[in-house]
């Protein structure tokens, strides 16, 4: 009967509206939460088969739907560990329950953004009890990704705020001016020293100590020394000695022309380098090849040093925690070096908005949501990792308050149906009296 599709249909509405109404309530709510993913509610209409000049109305249904690809705007905050997601892509998180029970098995869940500070163990964790997932890193900085179509391998982010570190020298530049004076015939031949400080491998300071002795001719100009290299930590033993002679041409006039090794590592003239060893292993240094005006120099009076660089740092504390966009999670020492920790990936799937929503704004994978892959920041689809910010909730409340309104208006509507069935039903049974 038509009456009583009426009532049906009219019921079915208020249903659907409650419906909306109760995801208008929850954006509504989680408007100033951190990346929340706004709940939409969509209607579709039922039609039934009508015949003849009848019609049968067949309502509507509704189905609710977490729009998890829509992002929030980001804020910038005063945390170094506060981080979201700029463009595409998921934190891996894994619940504190599991990390704490430690048997190795961790479900691995999504989220865009987190206020991380590390806790008791040195975790990085929310206060909602998440902890940040990635990818240990070796003791040299480079990390081992593993496969990346599954999350074996991710580990808790775990800072050793306790932690030294030190890194042994084992690269050297140096750049001397020699005095192209002594060398020349009837000058008092004294030697020119300079010691150059290195870490060995216990982080200790220790020194190459390096003599230059000018040659001096009877008669004209040699341009040559003799650099003999000795090592501290050895007792002063010799290390390295070389004849360096140096081209007096209008090109090029004071650059090495020539290095004949006579003890030491072989040089190369095509790099400039040289090899020696020093009492915990090989460094390699640098004194600039054949014609190259940046290394050694043999030009006017003066003993000058232009240029030391060197690799190494002393044991340090650890004194900070910071992520770059491509997800390295560095530990920063009060030494003034740094170091990769921690490699955060991306997480990317076909169809976000399939996932399952948790509570505390994570997300767990699904059928719909496709097969998951993690990409390092910044590669593949994926965006980079904001550091100092957090997403905002996408919930855009001027826009939930209009819709409010319509879901009010179409409530009262259909419970106005309601009530004039109800009143025609009324009729129908006074007919017979």
């Amino acid at each position: 009967m038509t009456i009583s599709s009426s009532l049906n249909a009219s019921v079915a509405g208020l249903a659907a509206n409650a419906s909306r109404l109760a995801t208008i309530s929850d954006n509504i709510a989680n408007s100033a939460t951190y990346g929340y993913k706004r709940a939409v509610t969509d209607f579709q209409s039922l039609v039934t088969t009508t015949s003849g000049g009848t019609y049968s109305a067949g309502g509507v249904r509704s189905s609710n739907t977490r729009i998890i690809d829509q992002a929030g705007s980001l804020v910038s905050t005063n945390n170094a560990t506060d981080l979201a997601v700029e463009g595409r892509g998921f934190l891996p998180v894994a619940r504190a329950s599991e990390v704490e029970v430690d048997n190795g098995d961790l479900q691995m869940l999504l989220m865009t953004t987190g206020s991380f500070r590390t806790n008791a163990d040195g975790y990085l964790a929310t206060e909602s009890g998440y902890y940040l997932m990635g990818w240990p890193a070796n003791q040299d900085g480079t990390v081992t990704t593993g496969s990346r179509d599954t999350s074996i391998g991710l580990e808790p982010v775990q800072i050793n705020v306790n932690e030294y570190s030190g890194q042994p020298t084992t690269q050297m530049q140096i750049g001397v001016n020699l005095p192209a004076t002594e060398t020349d015939a009837g000058s008092t031949g004294d030697p020119q020293s300079l010691s150059v400080e290195y870490i060995d491998n216990l982080g200790t300071s220790e020194n190459i100590d390096i003599t230059f002795s000018p040659t001096v001719p009877g008669a004209g100009s040699s341009n040559e020394w003799t650099m003999v290299l000795s090592d501290t930590a050895s007792g002063g033993a010799v290390i390295g000695e070389y004849v360096l002679e140096f081209s007096d041409a209008r090109t090029g006039g004071g650059t090495l022309a020539n290095v004949t090794t006579v003890s030491g590592g072989a040089y190369d003239p095509a790099t400039g380098q040289l090899v020696v060893n020093v009492a915990g292993g090989p460094i390699e240094i640098d004194i600039g090849s054949i014609g190259d005006s940046s290394g050694m120099t043999q030009l006017s009076y003066s003993f000058a040093p232009t240029q030391i660089t060197k690799d190494g740092s002393p044991v340090g504390n650890i004194a900070g925690i910071e992520v770059d966009g491509n997800g390295y999670v560095r530990a920063l020492f009060d030494t003034g070096i740094s170091r990769v920790v921690f490699q955060v990936p991306l997480v990317d799937l076909p169809n976000p908005n399939g996932m399952i929503a948790l509570n505390n704004q994570t997300y767990i994978t699904s059928p719909e949501s496709g097969s998951f892959f993690l990409w390092d920041a910044g590669d593949g689809p994926t965006g980079s990792v904001a550091a100092f910010a957090l997403e905002e909730s996408a919930t855009d409340v001027a826009g939930e308050l209009t819709q409010l309104i319509q879901t009010q208006r179409a409530y009262s509507s259909n419970a106005k149906v309601i009530q004039t069935v109800d009143e025609m039903l009324q009729e129908t049974t006074n007919i017979k009296r």
